[in-house]
């Protein structure tokens, strides 16, 4: 099967694509390379070294002897698009390539258009290319801070209500929390639309918040490493803690701590990509799955690695400094993710092993580690 993965230079897409590739799919990477340019833009730098695109690819085939196709340039120019998609022709495709920060999409004005422009032109662009491969599967990259922090169960996608004595199956409210929320939302939306109206078939995977940064494959050699991002724009909560932790800054809980949400280990994520694939969508449907495996507060999550840091001789403190987001801090919180464990995921659980592991890479790494990066910058109140 060929299987084309969009923004497969970034955190998700490059551990996706080489996982694929070892699995014996024919796959190929498009990406525009931007969030390269954002980090230069931003003054920031993921703790780990990542070599040019076409270096980890060449590595990639010296290694395992599979090549990896590349194609370079922005899904929001709907010519080179579609070219691309002519010239790969792909059974799936898997949509990473957004703009993927809460905290980036709140800088101010300017960032709010570039992301909700670069996120929803892009994936509303790669749907009406799709119109010309109607067998084509795309699983696009959702989140789970679509649905906000409701105070009844999240349900994959769709709930049945009834009301006035009628009953229905309807897409689940959203209560995004960023300008980067929203757009996932009116993504949804329109390959909602998209499947209804042309019959295209997609899996929205509704992710949590990933951690780690070892898979099989980016374990395999240095120019292979995926990116860890540590900062108050990229970084995401448990990374953040881990680095943090290595190099002696006390840990940023925001706020009370009591935000709940969904994790789950990269290596979970992409099995769970790889799920979507092999069990297609049917023709016209679109299917939402949750993709995470366990639910943390912030605080547990903090006071886990401040455990396993001390176990390890670390001296861990926690601060919780003023919240820069908008959002509850103590709330209800239960989602449903139960699709992808009956399609065969077996999940990794954050154990003290896996913190033991990221937390002894974050000390490894942690002379690459800008001090001046740690704090937030952005207030979504501006």
């Amino acid at each position: 099967m060929k299987v084309l993965v969009i923004g497969g230079d970034g955190y998700c897409g490059w551990a996706t694509a080489l996982y694929l590739s070892n699995q014996g799919y024919e796959v190929g990477i498009l990406d525009s390379l931007v969030r390269r340019y954002w980090d230069l833009e931003l003054g920031v730098e993921t703790l780990t070294p990542i070599a040019p695109i076409k270096q980890r690819l060449q590595r990639w085939q010296d290694l395992t002897g599979k090549s990896i196709d590349l194609f370079v340039g922005d899904i929001n120019n709907y010519d080179f698009l579609n070219q691309a998609l002519h010239k790969f022709e792909p059974d799936a495709i898997v949509h990473f390539g957004e703009q993927r920060s809460a905290p980036f999409s709140m800088i101010d004005r300017e960032h709010a258009v570039l992301t909700q422009v670069n996120n929803v032109v892009g994936t509303l662009n790669l749907l009406y290319a799709m119109r010309e491969f109607p067998d084509c599967h795309l699983v696009k990259l959702g989140t789970m801070g679509e649905y906000g922090t409701p105070n009844i169960d999240i349900e994959e996608g769709y709930i049945t209500i009834e009301h006035n004595g009628r009953k229905d199956t309807l897409p689940y409210p959203k209560q995004p929390g960023s300008m980067y929320h929203l757009s996932k939302v009116h993504d949804s939306h329109n390959i909602h639309f998209a499947c209804r109206i042309w019959g295209l078939r997609a899996t929205d995977l509704n992710q949590g918040v990933v951690y780690g940064v070892l898979t099989e494959e980016t374990g395999m050699d240095e120019l292979l490493i995926n990116r860890l991002d540590y900062d108050g724009i990229f970084g995401t909560a448990l990374n953040r803690f881990c680095i943090q932790a290595a190099i002696g800054h006390p840990l940023t809980v925001y706020g009370q701590g009591g935000q709940t949400r969904g994790f789950l280990d990269i290596r979970d994520t992409v099995r769970c990509v790889e799920l979507a694939i092999a069990n297609p969508a049917q023709p016209g449907e679109f299917r939402v799955f949750n993709q995470f495996t366990e639910q943390f507060s912030v605080g547990d999550l903090a006071l886990m690695v401040k455990k396993a840091g001390q176990s390890l001789g670390l001296s861990v403190e926690i601060n919780n400094i003023d919240n820069p987001r908008i959002e509850k801090e103590e709330h209800y919180f239960n989602a449903k993710n139960t699709n992808l464990l009956n399609l065969g995921l077996q999940p990794h659980y954050l154990s003290e092993a896996l913190l033991d592991s990221l937390l002894n890479f974050a000390v490894k790494y942690q002379h690459r580690v800008d001090h001046s990066q740690i704090l937030p910058k952005v207030s979504w109140r501006r």
